[in-house]
């Protein structure tokens, strides 16, 4: 949060803590003024509404996540100690942070009675001694104690600053305090209280420095310097030495992005407060280096949870691409250095994020979340209580004030920042006046918007646009229609339209380049090229081409000229919440190795595509030339010894989608099968291994290898032809090191001519010997 520049109206209901409590008509401010202030300023999230592409997302998130989350669990682990996981205690805070910012954006008065059910029983929780965590006694400050306080403090301090709640304040007071005397010198180093190398502790810091702006007092600025001396301390994560020298994240501590990235947003809190550029530099270092090595093309960073090798980008699901806390962090980070840089750069990230990672992590009814979010495969969408699902709604609500910021120029006169591209409005004091700006715009669909200007009377004011980097080389242009005049900006800068006597009904059009891009892959990804929409990352979508092979089997037949060219259409079907006034798809020319003539495919955005269950791909084939040789048994009918619970396909090409016979039971033998309406001949048989799970997946080779068999006819025997010598010797109980999509090969004397390829074997218990079961990713068959 900001010092606003102006108090908003916040209007109140009757709440459960009003015996408790006091509510202010205005937000709190800051008793700390800013010794760095920001360039750029927020606003408050009632000043915004936002609809369309982006707007509805952030609609759905409130009605569909906020106003259902279950208070019971939330609060279950404050109120009986131990909670029944290590971070449990994350989540209450999360939920006061997201949804006191959505109450405040829509003021809806079922969510505020919510918010405040939820924070006055988390007060109730508390210890004399300012304990508010879901630790036992002999367990506290272990492992994620000192994290799970970090969010009460963010959750608590955001409601007090939109509702003035006391109780709040106080409480937030007492864990502060309690900080203090538990940690530093002398005391008990903070350092060795949380994981990975003490960052997850240390990220302390972003809610400490906000109660030393609220109460100015010096007892919590001083907490918060210890905090960043700590990461010196031996086996300290030293993040700011590294970072100001090294300059790279993935050299820092033991590079764990979300952790990492939190601390960065503590950091940038402490600049603004002290106006040390000391505690601004490794921000700096690390959002470069993010951007240059470690940025997905989607706008999230993470494999695994952490900052990998340099253009280390794994796209596929066994890799845990883009972690949604991650996503959100690097979020509050854009946000962080806009606010305190004014640089346009951010805001092009903020728009990439929301647009294309953050948005694909969410189902579209804003319901569930993928906790990771490959950029090829079918997403796992969930609606337990973890820390990513957690966390998605806390971005979402930040959205309307990454939308519109205000400033200040060198003369002292407002100006406003135009940083979405959104069908929105806002309303701020400009001028000494309140001023209405409403854009309504086509977009995603169409490169324009058009801005109305609404006031009382006639007001001089600034205006920014931002030129986004993505309408390259065209830029932006504004154009006023009285008097009549037009200013153009690069890519990647703001488009200013300087001091300017408005009135009202006034309006703007703004006109940016919109079309089709390939971006050529690097790296992991060279050889294959992803499509782009303006900020919008396409993808192909399984379910969006029924009938068509699967994108593993596909190259582009698209130039980048022709590229240019292509112009959204309506997609096949359109997944539920999905802003129907601003879906979009394109149909794109695409051939598969043995095709005279390419096909249209069509390609929808990231962020829907997977949102009814299909498979997807971002990064696809560049040529034809490159594409895998296809399977004999490409066109073949699949089959398998006992349905479970992944339903993938083993004949498509592409060893992300799997089938396993998970049902919960035993049994002796699994198999799976691919038979032809006419024979094959063939002379190499190929199994993809799926996944190993803790309790099964893969085959007991205790009990043999698993054997490859053919039908050489329609309806007679399956003979075997040889078995998986290379296949690990395998228990029932130990997969022996297999790795997800792992290939073994059956290379034959002679030729066979057959209608049918199956392999069977004994599936694997692992810890559960009650029941067994297999998983197969591909099962092909190869001429030569």
């Amino acid at each position: 949060m900001s010092r606003f520049q102006r108090c908003a109206c916040v209007i109140v209901t009757v709440s459960a803590l009003a015996e408790a409590s006091v509510f202010a008509a205005e937000i709190v401010p800051y008793k700390v003024p800013e010794k760095m202030p920001d360039v750029l300023q927020l606003l408050s999230p009632a000043d915004v509404k936002l609809e369309g592409y982006l707007g509805t997302r952030v609609s759905n998130s409130e009605k569909n996540r906020l106003l259902v989350v279950n208070e019971e669990e939330l609060l279950a682990g404050f109120r009986k100690r131990p909670g029944k996981q290590a971070w449990i205690g994350e989540h209450v805070g999360k939920f006061l942070h997201a949804a006191t910012l959505a109450w405040v954006n829509t003021n809806d008065a079922e969510l505020r009675a919510k918010i405040d059910r939820v924070a006055s029983e988390l007060i109730k929780t508390q210890d004399a001694d300012g304990y508010m965590g879901t630790y036992a006694p002999e367990k506290k400050w272990t492992s994620w104690d000192v994290w799970c306080h970090k969010y009460d403090l963010l959750g608590l301090l955001t409601y007090y600053q939109f509702t003035g709640n006391a109780p709040a304040l106080e409480a937030s007071r007492k864990i502060g305090d309690l900080l203090i005397n538990t940690f530093g010198p002398g005391k008990r180093s903070i350092i060795k209280a949380g994981e990975h190398v003490g960052m997850a502790a240390t990220s302390v810091l972003e809610p400490v420095v906000q109660l030393y702006r609220f109460t100015a007092e010096e007892k919590y600025l001083d907490f918060a310097k210890y905090i960043i001396a700590s990461w010196e301390e031996p086996g300290g994560p030293n993040v700011l030495k590294t970072l100001t020298d090294v300059k790279a994240v993935n050299k820092t501590a033991n590079g764990k992005a979300y952790e990492m990235l939190s601390n960065l947003v503590g950091l940038c809190e402490l600049a603004r407060v002290t106006g040390d550029k000391q505690y601004l530099t490794p921000c700096l270092n690390a959002w470069e280096d993010i951007v240059a090595h470690q940025l997905y093309i989607t706008g999230s960073c993470s494999r695994g949870e952490h900052f990998g090798p340099d253009y280390d980008l794994p796209n596929i699901a066994k890799a845990n691409v883009g972690e949604t806390c991650v996503t959100t962090t690097w979020i509050q980070l854009n946000l962080q250095l806009l606010r305190l840089t004014g640089l346009a750069r951010y805001g092009d990230e903020l728009e990439r994020s929301y647009l294309n990672h953050l948005s694909s992590a969410q189902l579209p009814d804003g319901s569930k979340w993928c906790y990771y979010t490959s950029l090829v495969g079918t997403k796992p969408y969930g609606n337990s209580t973890n820390c990513c699902l957690s966390s998605g709604p806390r971005a979402m609500a930040l959205a309307p004030q990454a939308a519109y910021l205000k400033y200040q120029t060198k003369e002292g006169v407002d100006g406003v920042i135009v940083n979405f591209f959104e069908t929105s409005k806002v309303t701020m004091k400009l001028g000494g006046q309140n001023v209405t700006i409403e854009q309504k715009t086509d977009f995603p669909l169409k490169g324009s918007s058009v801005i109305t200007l609404k006031m009382d009377a006639p007001v001089q004011f600034d205006l920014k646009v931002r030129a986004p980097k993505w309408s390259d080389p065209l830029g932006l242009r504004l154009h006023v229609s009285d008097p009549d005049f037009t200013v153009a900006a690069d890519a990647g800068d703001w488009s200013v339209l300087p001091a300017h006597q408005w009135k009202n009904g006034d309006q703007i059009t703004l006109t940016f380049s919109l079309a089709t891009k390939l971006v050529p892959g690097e790296h992991g990804n060279a050889g294959k090229a992803a499509l782009t929409w303006g900020p919008i990352v396409l993808a192909h979508d399984a379910k969006q081409n029924p009938g068509q092979p699967s994108a593993a089997q596909l190259a582009l037949a698209l130039e980048p000229v022709k590229a240019a060219e292509l112009k959204p259409v309506a997609p096949a079907s359109l997944p539920a919440g999905v802003d129907a006034a601003t879906a979009l798809a394109f149909e794109v020319p695409m051939r598969g190795a043995g095709d005279a003539q390419p096909k249209n495919a069509k390609l929808v955005p990231f962020a829907v595509a997977g949102a009814d269950g299909g498979y997807f791909q971002v990064w696809l084939h560049w040529s034809v030339e490159k594409l895998p040789a296809p399977s004999l048994l490409m066109d073949g009918k699949e089959k398998r010894s006992r349905a479970g619970n992944m339903q993938g396909s083993i004949n498509d090409g592409d060893v992300a989608t799997i089938a396993c016979t998970f049902n919960g039971k035993a049994a002796e033998q699994d198999w799976y099968s691919v038979e032809l309406d006419q024979p094959a001949t063939f002379k190499r048989v190929v199994f993809a291994h799926g996944k190993s799970f803790h309790d099964g997946g893969w085959f007991d080779a205790s009990a043999g290898k698993p054997q490859i068999q053919v039908r050489r006819e329609k309806g007679g025997e399956w003979e075997k032809v040889g078995e998986l010598a290379d296949y690990p010797a395998t228990t029932a109980a130990d997969a022996k090191g297999l790795q997800d999509g792992q290939i073994f090969t059956l290379k034959l004397n002679e030729a066979i001519k057959a209608v049918g390829v199956r392999i069977t074997g004994k599936p694997a218990s692992g810890d559960g010997p009650q029941q067994a079961f297999s998983s197969c990713a591909e099962l092909q068959a190869f001429a030569e």
